[in-house]
């Protein structure tokens, strides 16, 4: 079996970053309570990493980043890579928290764009319902409309002087079928295209692949930008595994499977990527499949 790494994956600049950002928050504030509003980035195993070092994620599916505010009292507030809204930023200065803001900054660019056009226009926001990252651009201002497929822009109102732009995660096949269709409607609008280059180039790597038997994407559930590249690769790869861990892989991936390629989303750790490559290369050798241990002190390296 001929084993392909997919080059580029795992860690955007971005993620690096924030976690970063976050362990320099440990080393400065070794008195204050820490709280990260919300998932750093999208991996259980980084927010369990982050909980090594005495930074608690504050994360409820159902409530809003300025709801979870409400769950911290004092001490140090890490807005996450995903950026926040203005509301969340005044909230957090009102209640005399210490705020430390690992927003990426791909995602600050975006803001800064519709910041600079909503007060002479309207904006199409282009993301996913519920995301923390549509969250806070959609929170920039009341003349932002969130929109994630076609039915959505259909039943957009007249609007006027708009700029079209989105997520930074979002898929590069998807993004423009939805600019396409916004355009059909706003023939007139301005687009600011802001896939980030990280989510880009990662999707058109999986789309340069050829004559691959099947795919395994590493990443977490919940992450965007890793579910994105399962998407991307249906469009010529047969066989597709989104996996967390090594302890994920099974005989069945490899079952009559001549070319394989390994991916990872950019906030899956490299050191879990690493682990799966590793093994799947033993087991090419041995035909035998080990429990690994997963160990959390080299999640943040």
């Amino acid at each position: 079996m001929e084993i392909i790494p997919v080059v580029p994956r795992g860690y955007c600049k971005g993620v690096y970053r924030a976690i970063k950002i976050a362990k320099e928050t440990v080393k400065l504030y070794p008195d204050q309570p820490i709280y990260m509003l919300g998932m750093i980035v999208h991996n259980r195993f980084v927010v369990e990493a982050c909980e090594h070092y005495n930074i608690r994620c504050i994360e409820d599916k159902d409530l809003t980043r300025v709801e979870l505010l409400d769950k911290i009292d004092k001490g140090v507030v890490i807005f996450t890579a995903h950026g926040v809204s203005l509301e969340v930023k005044a909230k957090a200065q009102a209640k005399g928290l210490i705020i430390v803001d690992a927003s990426c900054e791909d995602v600050l660019k975006t803001h800064q764009i519709i910041l600079e056009h909503i007060p002479n226009g309207d904006c199409i926001y282009i993301g996913k319902k519920h995301h923390p990252e549509a969250e806070g651009a959609c929170g920039l201002g009341s003349n932002i409309y969130l929109v994630s497929n076609m039915e959505d822009i259909d039943k957009l109102p007249r609007l006027h002087n708009v700029l079209i732009t989105n997520q930074t995660t979002m898929s590069i096949i998807e993004i423009q079928k939805l600019i396409d269709h916004a355009l059909r409607k706003y023939p007139d609008a301005k687009v600011a295209d802001e896939i980030c280059n990280a989510t880009r180039i990662r999707q058109q790597a999986i789309l340069k692949l050829k004559d691959i038997d099947s795919l395994i994407v590493v990443g977490d559930p919940t992450s965007n930008n890793s579910k994105k590249l399962k998407e991307i690769a249906k469009q010529n790869i047969p066989n597709i595994y989104m996996i967390e861990t090594v302890n994920d892989l099974n005989e069945e991936m490899f079952k009559d499977v001549e070319r394989l390629a390994i991916t990872s989303g950019a906030s899956t750790p490299t050191y879990l990527t690493e682990q799966i490559i590793q093994m799947i290369q033993e087991y090419d050798k041995t035909k035998i499949l080990n429990k690994k241990p997963i160990e959390i002190d080299k999640i943040l390296d």
